[in-house]
């Protein structure tokens, strides 16, 4: 088999400390790693410096999703400890209002929405089991799904005049990735720095890190140094942690994930390659996005669907050639995005480095600037 699809070539040493647990004090004081592959180049600088390498007229494209509090601790009907992750963010606009809700704890003026979630407790709930987090919000184990995925019905108490979107805001907690392993993972700075200042659609349940690096400082720079600004929306799932569980990667399902690309988007895009000036991609959620969107024509056109776009190593890029990105994990998808846009060798080279020259790694880490 190619080494470019054997799993076990994507896989490299890194010690656990250098996995990032909490952010840097201030967005921009990062670490960025340059990978030039048009001359085959490695430079140790700061995210700060990267105004160096836009030029007036350069438009930057960011992933506008915004982090929900997607998990709910609380307890089972039965006394045990019960967590409910959920893996999408409730449709506020389709909720079903009752006063008196049938076996539920709950009183008063009641909202219901149905989701779709994971739930961890020490023995498995059966259907029609309830769970409670607060005085404001319980919910109902409906049926399982495919790869243990479960429905859901969240039921708000909104007799005091929250509605439940504010309620759910409230009592859910960070949806922090596995890998930080911290005692105070609620700690009230994860709402504000497990965010980018691009978000504004919730929908996410992991933050789109490239962006993590952009503060309103660096903004103000580039809006001075004329850089445009674009949105698109990608809501990043859950899979994005999904282990890649074959030897073959090109026998790996890749995640569905919603996207939004607006008309305005596409044309400032189509504008900017058309006047000769680049185009920069903040994160592989973005790539993914505008590749998705370029593959009838070639063009970014606007679209919005739900994005399965696999990317490895022979996928040709219709748009992306410059990309902010931060350290993915060993053999994820991810990773094989980026093996994509630089090869392979190249990109295990540039980590090989980044490790030895103590870059902090996954989304509170540092950053990689990439330009092919």
């Amino acid at each position: 088999m190619n080494s470019d699809f054997d799993l076990e070539s994507y896989q490299y040493e890194l010690p656990p400390h250098q996995i990032a647990q909490l952010p840097t004090e201030k967005r921009e004081q990062s670490r960025l790693l340059v990978l030039d592959c048009r001359h085959d180049l490695l430079q140790d600088m700061k995210f700060s410096d990267i105004l160096d390498f836009f030029s007036p007229g350069d438009l930057l494209v960011v992933n506008d999703t915004k982090v929900f509090p997607a998990r709910l601790e609380g307890r089972k009907d039965t006394g045990g400890k019960a967590e409910l992750f959920l893996l999408e963010y409730p449709d506020f606009n389709n909720s079903d209002t009752e006063r008196e809700p049938a076996g539920q704890s709950l009183t008063g003026k009641i909202q219901c929405i149905t989701v779709t979630g994971l739930i961890k407790s020490s023995k498995k709930a059966k259907p029609g089991s309830h769970f409670f987090f607060n005085h404001n919000l319980e919910a109902e184990l409906l049926q399982y799904l495919a790869d243990g995925k479960v429905q859901v019905r969240l039921c708000f108490n909104v007799s005091n005049g929250q509605n439940p979107e504010e309620i759910l805001l409230s009592s859910g907690r960070v949806p922090l990735p596995p890998y930080i392993h911290r005692n105070d993972k609620d700690h009230h700075e994860d709402r504000k720095r497990y965010q980018t200042l691009f978000a504004q659609k919730p929908g996410a349940v992991a933050a789109p890190t490239a962006g993590l690096h952009f503060s309103e400082s660096l903004l103000n720079k580039l809006k001075e140094k004329n850089i445009r600004i674009a949105p698109i929306t990608l809501h990043v799932g859950y899979g994005t942690f999904a282990p890649v569980r074959v030897k073959d990667i090109r026998q790996h399902k890749i995640h569905d994930e919603y996207v939004e690309i607006g008309s305005e988007t596409a044309k400032l895009i189509k504008q900017t390659r058309e006047s000769g000036k680049r185009v920069w991609t903040v994160g592989t959620t973005t790539a993914r996005t505008l590749e998705f969107a370029a593959a009838e024509t070639g063009q970014v056109e606007a679209k919005q669907g739900w994005c399965g776009l696999y990317i490895y190593p022979g996928y040709r890029f219709k748009i992306v050639n410059g990309l902010i990105t931060n350290f993915h994990l060993p053999e994820s998808s991810l990773l094989f995005l980026v093996a994509a846009l630089t090869g392979r060798s190249r990109i295990l080279r540039a980590y090989d480095k980044a490790t030895r020259l103590g870059y902090r790694f996954y989304s509170y880490g540092d950053a990689m600037l990439i330009i092919c």
